[in-house]
């Protein structure tokens, strides 16, 4: 089969080429892939110890052609998202992919299949950001990067939860920012940025979440005293004047949000931003789309084959959605 690959373990270049289909052991379940997200750590998110080629990739959407022994609750024929973190046997990018049963959820018959592959990785981060968050109503959020995949999620449901919260990205995006409930937009590159959502939350918000990387250390500057930061970009941030300073932390016990978080954005009461969808054969260009951190929601992918579509059923929700 067709799959994107890293060829050495340390050079983080990547490259399409033929490998082999990878088979399900007991507890797989085995997919022909139709789309597949792109992630900004799609590139190196890979385990030392792999052999090389590895197929890089951590979230599809596809139709499973194969189940294991033990697995129960899929068949094949099934339409379903799927997420693996790190499989010895590969990831997504490719014709075909073989996930743990635990990784695997139902396609809702709203969705086509580029829909559902925007959505395993940012909907999971952005529904763990709420738990760790934990935010009440009125209570106030700043967000650094807030209209990106992960962002345009959180700045949704913190407003549905009553939350207020204003959104770093770029002047193009702010209009966008704000139709999703942020209350406010700035220029993260305006030297007077962090003036306008003091004004606007006077003392510091309560709460921010530095998406970006090199957004902490700015984003503890407009939180008030005592109060919480969370990083999801991994950048290490001393705390002062108070402020809670948390790593993102991937929860286990976030599925029944998840679910629901599929289910809100299958009745349209979320809005699911896909910014492209580019060809198999486009794959790099997509991948270096979202390493420029620019992307407005998601990238996806579509694997396209003879005879096939790559995708079926309703169009995706964002009416905005570019096909390459």
């Amino acid at each position: 089969m067709k799959a994107y690959v890293r060829i050495d373990t340390v050079d983080q270049r990547v490259e399409l080429a033929d490998v082999e289909v990878p088979s399900p052991d007991a507890d797989e379940v085995a997919l022909e892939v139709h789309a597949f997200g792109v992630g900004v750590h799609d590139r190196y998110f890979i385990s030392p110890e792999v052999a090389v080629p590895y197929v890089i990739g951590l979230e599809a959407a596809g139709v499973v052609t194969a189940v294991g022994s033990a697995v129960h609750g899929v068949a094949v024929g099934d339409r379903v998202m799927a997420t693996t973190m790190m499989n010895p046997k590969g990831g997504t990018w490719a014709e075909s992919v073989v996930v743990n049963q635990r990784g695997v959820a139902p396609i809702p018959d709203e969705f086509d299949f580029t829909t559902a592959a925007a959505i395993p990785i940012a909907g999971d981060a952005a529904v763990e950001c709420m738990h760790t968050l934990g935010m009440q109503p009125n209570q106030t959020l700043y967000v650094a990067g807030a209209s990106g995949a992960i962002g345009t999620l959180v700045v949704q449901l913190a407003a549905q939860r009553g939350v207020r919260v204003v959104g770093a990205a770029s002047p193009a995006n702010h209009d966008y920012v704000r139709s999703l409930g942020a209350e406010l937009a700035v220029d993260y590159r305006d030297p007077a940025w962090a003036d306008a959502v003091r004004a606007w939350a006077p003392g510091g918000v309560d709460s921010a979440l530095a998406i970006q990387p090199g957004t902490p250390a700015s984003s503890r500057a407009v939180v008030r005293d005592g109060g919480h930061l969370v990083s999801v970009s991994g950048d290490p941030c001393p705390s002062e004047r108070g402020i809670f300073v948390e790593q993102f932390a991937h929860r286990p016990d976030v599925g029944a949000d998840m679910a629901e978080l599929v289910e809100a954005i299958a009745h349209g009461r979320i809005n699911l931003e896909i910014e492209r969808v580019y060809a198999f054969d486009e794959a790099l260009a997509a991948l270096e789309k979202t390493e420029t951190r620019h992307a407005r929601g998601k990238v996806v992918v579509e694997v396209r084959r003879a005879g096939t579509s790559a995708t079926k059923g309703h169009p995706a929700p964002s009416a905005g959605t570019e096909r390459g």
